[in-house]
């Protein structure tokens, strides 16, 4: 084996012995099998690729395969000539599933020169460790398309297959230049875990992947003959290589998936239980949350770099308003819009966040998070009539008339208590300047304050990571946006209160939660 004297060679050769012992388990075979069954079975199995990788790979196809699994399968097969970036979330099987679909096509002789590229070369040799181990090691492959395993053209980062398909691992940066398999030119070339973190953040190194990926790996393909470019990996800063080539002019398909699907649901749910999920997301940070699991990556935040946190003063002392600001999704885990609800303090000249719910939540749990915060609210000495500001644009008008305002009428009965709900009808710019034109200042003076108290609890977690990932490109802001609301309505309150109605019931019948 070609390599050999690297410090991590031990590690490298358990983990390659690992991997072919588990094929070697996983693929028993028939061998009271005649040649005609033998024959029809293969037949039928190449027609159905689903069932060819169940069957090839048990060791891998432990649940059913999900719709995207299938429908980016399909593309990539059915078309030679093919780019296309998988940012798919992490569980979601992206190199399982690559190194299949390779296999696949180069036993039926679709393909002829593979690349596989990453970060550093030892990254790609790692990569590509299953691939070799499951042609040394797979007894059904063998039984149904020959020993593959070539002497003499066997190394760990560049090996020969009986059946004329080469492969190759190439860290980036390295020379791809004079890649061929005898006349033949690289055919698949094949991008997994290519963007690191450290990188990411260096514009001149992105500027060096760009150039060297455009200029030196793209060449090595072959004008006249089809090559299918696969890049597989996620989205984990605003400035990484699957985000540019995603949005590139020459991808055909860029397939974003994400832990959960639009509807809040698993995106695998054959494999990845709503259970599963919400175990491992409350183990992570809520930023590596985001970047991992949803393709938002929320580091790299350039105008709330360091929030204050602090005691808040006794609410009856300060200026007390709960704000909230209303997503007009009815989901209660999605993609879009977070719902949040806050309550803000105001007194000598320092605002404070004391309590949130910032969250993708539905419409009724949105309310009941009104309730919560104002009882809360309450509890710690704010007054009865406390205002609860909800933000309701032009845009939100109807949402807020049809459906936000019957549950909260329908809440207040259940509790005993009506809301004193004011609406902020007020035209909201762009949502970028104004947070930062209206928060920024008094967060660099040390005038916006954090609740000590709140530090551990996962909304105010949420909050703050929203809040240190604030930029102009940034997906979610609406915590923020809530917190502008509550800053906006303090300062200029009594203007406020005298342009807009106020939906309540009567001092004397307000009951205390």
């Amino acid at each position: 084996m070609a390599g050999i004297g690297r410090a991590t060679d031990r590690d490298y050769l358990e983990m390659f012995e690992r991997y072919r012992e588990n094929f070697r388990n996983a693929t028993p075979i028939n061998t009271r099998e005649t040649q005609a069954e033998r024959i029809t079975r293969v037949r039928y199995l190449e027609a159905h690729p689903e069932e060819w990788f169940k069957y090839y790979f048990p060791n891998y196809c432990t649940a059913a395969p999900a719709h995207f699994h299938i429908a980016a399968t399909k593309r990539l097969l059915s078309n030679a000539e093919w780019f296309e970036v998988r940012a798919w979330s992490r569980e979601l099987a992206k190199s399982a599933r690559s190194m299949m679909e390779l296999c696949y096509l180069a036993l039926r002789n679709q393909i002829k020169n593979v690349l596989l590229v990453s970060n550093s070369h030892d990254n790609a040799v790692l990569l590509l460790a299953p691939i070799r181990a499951c042609f040394e090691c797979n007894q059904r492959i063998e039984q149904d398309y020959g020993k593959q395993h070539n002497i003499g053209e066997w190394r760990e980062d560049k090996f020969v297959l009986k059946c004329g398909c080469s492969f190759r691992a190439l860290g980036w940066g390295e020379s791809p230049r004079g890649t061929r398999n005898n006349e033949k030119r690289p055919d698949f070339i094949l991008l997994d875990d290519f963007d690191t973190d450290e990188e990411c953040r260096n514009e001149d190194i992105m500027a060096k992947k760009i150039a060297w990926m455009e200029q030196a790996l793209i060449p090595t393909r072959s004008i006249s003959t089809p090559t299918r470019i696969l890049v597989n990996g996620n989205i984990i800063h605003d400035n990484c290589m699957v985000k540019y080539l995603g949005e590139s002019s020459f991808c055909d398909k860029f397939d974003i998936v994400n832990i959960r699907d639009k509807d809040g649901k698993s995106s695998w749910p054959e494999k990845n239980s709503e259970e599963d999920i919400d175990r491992v997301l409350s183990i992570v940070s809520y930023e590596s949350g985001q970047k991992e699991y949803f393709n938002n990556p929320m580091d790299g935040g350039d105008i709330f770099r360091e929030l204050k946190e602090g005691k808040i003063p006794s609410l009856k002392s300060c200026a007390c308003i709960i704000y909230a600001d209303p997503a007009t999704s009815n989901k209660d885990v999605s993609q879009g819009s977070y719902k949040a609800v806050g309550c803000i303090l105001y007194r000598d000249f320092t605002y404070y966040i004391a309590k949130v719910k910032v969250d993708t939540m539905s419409s009724m749990h949105f309310v009941e998070a009104l309730y919560d915060v104002y009882a809360w609210a309450q509890y710690h000495g704010a007054a009865p009539e406390t205002q609860v500001w909800i933000e309701n644009n032009s845009l939100q008008a109807p949402f807020f008339e049809q459906v936000l305002q019957p549950l909260i009428f329908q809440e207040g009965r259940k509790r005993g208590v009506m809301l004193p709900v004011c609406t902020d009808a007020r035209d909201k710019k762009d949502k970028y300047t104004r947070i930062e034109g209206t928060l920024e200042p008094i967060n660099r003076a040390g005038q916006l304050v954090f609740n000590e108290k709140e530090s551990e609890d996962p909304d105010m977690k949420r909050l703050k990571g929203q809040f240190k990932a604030f930029k102009r490109t940034q997906k979610r802001m609406d915590g923020p946006d809530m917190v502008e609301g509550g800053v906006y309505i303090l300062k200029t309150r009594a203007a406020v209160e005298a342009s807009h109605g106020i939906i309540s019931i009567k001092r004397s019948n307000t009951k205390k939660i």
